[in-house]
């Protein structure tokens, strides 16, 4: 039973882009949608993720993002599971 959620990203560090992107394409089974925006003014880069996957696959997606340095990781999920597509 899969779950649906958002995944917030923040990456201070813009040295870790290429591992935030390798990570993010490992899972790219369970992304639905990505936004990402630079935000130059401030030195950070913001990705919103939307998702589609089991709690195992949504917590190892966010659980190998928030081991890297300088990257801040956040999700919020429905209460609802719901039948793979």
């Amino acid at each position: 039973m899969n779950r649906i959620g958002v995944i917030g990203i923040v990456i201070e560090d813009l040295s870790n882009v290429i591992q935030v992107n390798e990570i993010l394409h490992e899972h790219s089974q369970i992304i639905i949608g990505r936004l990402g925006l630079p935000y130059k003014d401030r030195g950070i880069n913001v990705i919103s993720i939307i998702i589609d996957g089991t709690t195992d696959d949504i917590g190892s997606l966010t659980g190998k993002l928030g081991c890297i340095e300088g990257i801040t990781v956040k999700s919020a999920l429905t209460k609802n599971y719901y039948d793979e597509i």
